[in-house]
């Protein structure tokens, strides 16, 4: 199957010897969420300008469904709808008229039946008569949403698409991109929000210092480089971990009330029925107990701190 996006090679070097993008190769899939992460200065929104076409590489290639970004700019661009980072409207203009304005400039017929839908879609109809500047920044944020999807693209870019926005509308906008999802567009996304990854992506993509130093399906993710934890519950409060525990990757709560054994769940010996057997063996009993796999968060920081 075409992909949706295809980059072969992707460089960008500034004349101050600055290196942004290195040798990237990244291919994302019809119809999928790809979340990209990264921390400040990764190079997240250099490698979005770059497959948008806004910014010019220094070497190498991206097609969008398989037409060129250079060479087919105008048909390139007009599969992709992009959010940016910044919220760049016209302040004195309504909601509608942007829209609508906005769909115009990619050569597409006026369709009011489909700016109603899609503003109803994004809880944005009542406010159609109302001036940017009058909105919210949640507000905006659709708005911008709305406009990237003014002229129907198959390939939606998300740069930071709920920074600034309280956690019950980036909730809401959670489900709106699941429903463009569900719609057929393909979906990119940045984010500072590594729970907004874990919620929504189908697979994941982590970038430092302007390498992509991982591409995976996000379960498998969470599978290969996720801990468990196994917390204990002690009957009696301990004031450090025994000797005879000492082979165990344990840590003890400040009250001495539990202790945290972190183990990798993909081995078949991993420790959990030995070590129950050494508590039992020495008489320490405990009230209960509950496992925990590690989060995204986490294996990121893990990821990035190793590269």
């Amino acid at each position: 199957m075409l992909p949706a996006i295809s980059a072969r090679q992707l460089d960008k070097t500034y004349s101050n010897g600055f290196k942004a993008l290195d040798h990237i190769n990244l291919e994302v899939r019809k119809g999928e969420i790809f979340a990209l992460l990264g921390p400040n200065g990764a190079g997240k929104t250099t490698l979005i300008n770059a497959i948008c076409g806004i910014l010019r590489v220094s070497s190498g290639e991206v097609k969008v469904l398989g037409q060129d970004n250079i060479k087919d700019y105008r048909k390139a661009r007009q599969h992709i709808g992009l959010v940016p980072q910044e919220l760049t409207t016209d302040a004195f203009e309504t909601v509608w008229n942007t829209v609508s304005f906005s769909r115009e400039l990619f050569g597409k017929k006026r369709n009011p039946d489909y700016i109603e839908k899609l503003l109803k879609d994004l809880s944005l109809w009542d406010k159609k008569d109302t001036e940017i500047r009058k909105l919210s920044g949640g507000m905006k944020r659709r708005v911008m949403i709305a406009k990237a999807l003014s002229h129907e693209p198959d390939i939606l870019f998300l740069d930071e698409p709920t920074a600034g926005v309280d956690v019950e509308l980036r909730k809401s906008m959670w489900q709106q991109v699941r429903a463009l999802q569900e719609s057929g567009v393909t979906i990119i996304l940045t984010t500072h929000y590594l729970e907004e990854a874990e919620e929504m992506a189908d697979r994941i993509g982590v970038i430092n210092k302007g390498k992509l130093i991982l591409i995976e399906d996000k379960k498998t993710l969470m599978k290969k480089l996720g801990k468990k934890e196994l917390a204990l519950d002690l009957h009696d409060r301990l004031t450090e971990i025994p000797d005879f525990l000492s082979e165990f990757n344990l840590r003890l709560s400040e009250d001495g009330e539990k202790i945290v054994y972190t183990y990798d769940p993909a081995k078949e010996d991993n420790g959990v029925a030995h070590l129950l057997d050494k508590l039992r063996e020495h008489s320490i009993k405990y009230k209960d107990f509950n496992t925990q796999q590690s989060s995204l968060e986490e294996i990121f920081v893990s990821l990035v701190g190793q590269k």
